[in-house]
């Protein structure tokens, strides 16, 4: 699909900059369309007016839901991308095009207008804010991303529909961010502008400290939870024909070994991410795949969808077992919730003591069957030229 973006401008009681922002935006792109999502202070009448296009929710559902809509009413029309900004008056509708710029390089990726926050007039809390978020984003991704609390940011239509996002709100902007890290999408940050009225009483935010400051504590624990289990995240990658597809590890290891000429390059892409795979490292894996794959100039391809063969529920039971053997002199051979429950701790350490022998075992494995693999692929074209 061609590169065709939308604006879309998320509205819920901004009467005083609403008209500003959308016929800014109208003025600069002719494809704009605004979700009023249940404004009561007549913002909706200071744009309806407008030459925009227009979703209006009786009710307000939350910024998320407002998002997910324009994403719908993007993919029905033929849209590509959505560009989403803020209606309170924060961005400034010229910096669009910076984004968009770096959206036609990266067209896969989701791109985030970082703000910059050197002016004085930024609210300590809001700088505050953002470390912390990026903090968690860190540890649960392993990405540094400096700004996933921007709402000014450009998402391709067509990761809507491949993983579920729950919250609604506020929190929706994390949450779309982290998943999608896990999902294989790339997130890459542009710098804008940014501005905050020197006049408090100017500013107009919805930012519940009680209520939202809650529902991301709820969501951060979570996604920090899910990071560290051993249970890999659904991938996509583009097929032949440009479209999104999950992460078939036996089908990229075919395709690899019938584009790279070089056997024991497979190989050892192979073992390093089968071994990162087994080994017991929930949360922190990514990381060390990501490290290894640029040091040792690994195929990436292979690495990272190789190490989803070390998937739940086998080889973390085999490391279970093997560790219970190491501490006990014999297998573990019945479950009970004794077992599981009230000795789960027990059950995690033996899981990272029988990982540290398997998964070196599991790598020599599959790095010397897909070595093997390509050592006859390579010699039977070889024989045929």
């Amino acid at each position: 699909m061609r590169f065709h973006p939308l604006i879309t401008i998320p509205l819920y009681n901004h009467a005083a900059t609403a008209g500003k922002i959308a016929s800014e935006a109208a003025s600069l792109h002719k494809n704009v369309l605004i979700v009023d999502d249940g404004s009561t202070d007549g913002g909706f009448d200071k744009v309806k007016d407008l030459p925009v296009n227009i979703i209006r929710f009786q009710k307000n559902k939350g910024k998320g839901s407002a998002i997910i809509a324009a994403a719908s009413w993007a993919k029905n029309n033929g849209f590509s991308h959505i560009v989403t900004i803020d209606a309170d008056g924060q961005h400034f509708p010229s910096d669009i095009e910076k984004l968009l710029s770096a959206a036609k390089e990266q067209s896969s990726s989701i791109i985030i207008g970082k703000r910059n926050f050197d002016s004085e007039t930024i609210p300590k809390a809001s700088k505050f804010g953002r470390k912390f978020s990026g903090f968690w984003a860190k540890v649960q991704t392993g990405k540094t991303i400096v700004d996933i609390q921007s709402g000014f940011r450009v998402y391709p239509v067509e990761i809507f529909d491949k993983y579920k996002i729950f919250t609604r709100r506020f929190t929706f902007e994390v949450e779309i961010i982290i998943k999608a890290v896990w999902a294989g999408f790339d997130v890459k940050e542009t710098e804008i502008g940014v501005h905050y009225p020197k006049n408090r009483a100017e500013r107009v935010s919805h930012f519940s400290f009680i209520k939202d400051n809650a529902r991301l504590g709820v969501l951060n624990t979570y996604l920090t939870l899910r990071s560290m289990l051993p249970i890999a995240h659904r991938k996509f990658i583009k097929d032949d024909k440009g479209d999104l597809v999950s992460i078939n590890p036996f089908k990229v290891v075919a395709e690899q070994l019938k584009s790279d000429n070089n056997p024991l390059h497979l190989g050892i892409s192979a073992a390093w991410g089968s071994l990162l795979g087994a080994l017991a490292l929930p949360g922190i894996r990514s990381i060390f795949l990501i490290i290894g794959a640029g040091w040792f100039n690994l195929n990436r391809a292979v690495v990272f969808s190789v190490d989803k063969l070390a998937m739940p529920p086998f080889i973390p039971f085999v490391c279970i077992e093997v560790g219970y053997f190491l501490r006990h002199g014999k297998f573990l051979t019945e479950i009970s919730w004794q077992i599981v429950g009230t000795q789960f701790l027990q059950r995690v350490w033996e899981w990272i003591l029988g990982s540290l022998i398997v998964a070196p075992i599991f790598a020599l494995i599959v790095g010397s069957i897909v070595f093997t693999i390509g050592q006859i692929m390579k010699f039977g074209a070889k024989k045929y030229l």
